[in-house]
């Protein structure tokens, strides 16, 4: 097991700030303290040491935590500017109003990380997977996700300006309100996401595909659309937009397509027709049998008009559906993995961890097994999703005990 240099320990917990007996849980449930004000590991190596029980609002500026295993742990209000976390485990981890600016989290793994109103200027999140992943209202500028997986992530009102989101994975995002000025989202695959009023201007989305988008009031204005490919995306207005999209909906809303001079056609001027006129042997409006040409036309289109609609929403349903269970599958197998990898290690290492909580890693994953079986619609998925999170509490305590007991030997 891996343990600590003795020096290191005591310069370590001198630095933690004291709290009385029992006072941990009532400051984990707190309202975010002054950044930077907990322990102080600004520059440490902490990836072969043990970190302290209480990291809320510490200060990690610049300190590295590549690999380290950050599973449920909470770094609300930490500041880990400059900080390398490559290929760190942030699963389910709290960082509402962390400050990381600079941070590099190439590959780090932040399924279900909560950071509301967090700092992410400049950082780099390449290759990261963040599925579920929450980052409402939080600052992005700048940022780079090239290649990231940010499926079903939270973006409300997020601001991603200039951020590098080229190849990245955005399907069913909330990005209502995101503020993209800028962003580079060519190739991006955004199916089925929520962009209600979010801003695009100038972005580059050239080839990048918005399958099943929710458009209602995004503002498109400057943006490159070449390529970009809108099948059954909804509300979609291109609106003073650049380049050439592809697979528009018929109610898409384009360039100049509003614009167009209904009386052009006429070269001598004359724009009035000759509809209804009383000319000679002609009667003065429409025949009965126009009518019923007419009415019977109307019909006809009405009764398409409501299969095409019921249709698409079965369509619609279908392709939701599809990415959910994708979504669902890749989560649940991943925590299969985690299962095998620490099965791995224990046995390597002869030892075994405590058994309740091993014992409900495992039945979480079966339990998220048989959620995808039955599972019929995206909100049946949700207890997968559910049974996955528990399990990874319970596996987080098994390598705890296991980082314990190794520490007390």
């Amino acid at each position: 097991m891996r343990r600590f240099a003795p020096l290191f320990v005591a310069a370590l917990f001198l630095s933690l700030p004291f709290l009385p007996v029992g006072a941990a849980t009532a400051h984990a449930a707190a309202a975010p303290c002054k950044p930077g004000s907990g322990v102080k590991l600004r520059g440490k190596d902490l990836t072969s040491a043990a970190l302290p029980p209480v990291m809320r609002c510490a200060d990690l500026t610049g300190a590295k935590l590549d690999g380290v295993d950050l599973t449920g742990k909470d770094l609300t209000g930490a500041v880990l500017r400059k900080a390398s976390l490559k290929e760190a485990d942030l699963g389910q981890a709290h960082l509402d109003y962390a400050d990381l600016r600079g941070a590099d989290l190439t590959e780090a793994d932040m399924g279900q990380m909560r950071a509301k109103r967090a700092n992410l200027r400049g950082a780099v999140l390449a290759d990261a997977e963040a599925v579920q992943a929450e980052f409402p209202h939080s600052d992005l500028t700048g940022a780079v996700l090239t290649r990231a997986v940010l499926t079903q992530a939270d973006l409300t009102d997020a601001k991603l300006v200039d951020a590098d989101l080229k190849d990245a994975t955005l399907g069913q995002i909330k990005g209502r309100k995101a503020d993209f000025t800028r962003a580079k989202l060519g190739d991006a695959k955004l199916g089925q996401a929520h962009l209600e009023h979010a801003v695009l201007k100038d972005a580059d989305l050239s080839e990048a595909e918005l399958t099943q988008a929710e458009l209602d009031g995004a503002d498109f204005h400057g943006a490159n659309v070449d390529k970009a490919s809108f099948t059954q995306a909804d509300d979609v207005d291109l609106t003073g937009a650049r380049g050439t999209p592809v697979n528009l909906p018929d109610d898409a809303v384009t360039p100049g397509a509003a614009g167009d001079d209904p009386a052009g056609d006429d070269p001598a001027g004359d724009t009035t027709t000759t509809w209804g006129k009383d000319l000679p042997g002609r009667p003065k409006g429409p025949s009965p049998a126009l009518i019923l040409v007419i009415v019977s036309g109307l019909g006809l289109s009405l009764t398409l008009i409501l299969w095409g609609v019921a249709h698409r929403r079965k369509e619609r349903f279908v392709a939701e559906m599809a990415v959910a269970r994708h979504a669902a599958e890749e989560d649940v197998t991943r925590f299969g993995e985690e299962i095998d990898t620490l099965d791995f290690e224990m046995k390597i290492n002869q030892v075994s961890g405590p058994a309740f909580e091993w014992r409900a890693a495992l039945d979480a994953y079966e339990a998220a097994k048989r959620a995808l079986n039955v599972a019929q619609t995206p909100y049946d998925l949700r207890a997968a999703a559910t049974a996955v999170a528990r399990g990874r509490q319970a596996l987080h305590e098994v390598r705890s005990r296991l980082s314990s007991t190794g520490d007390h030997r």
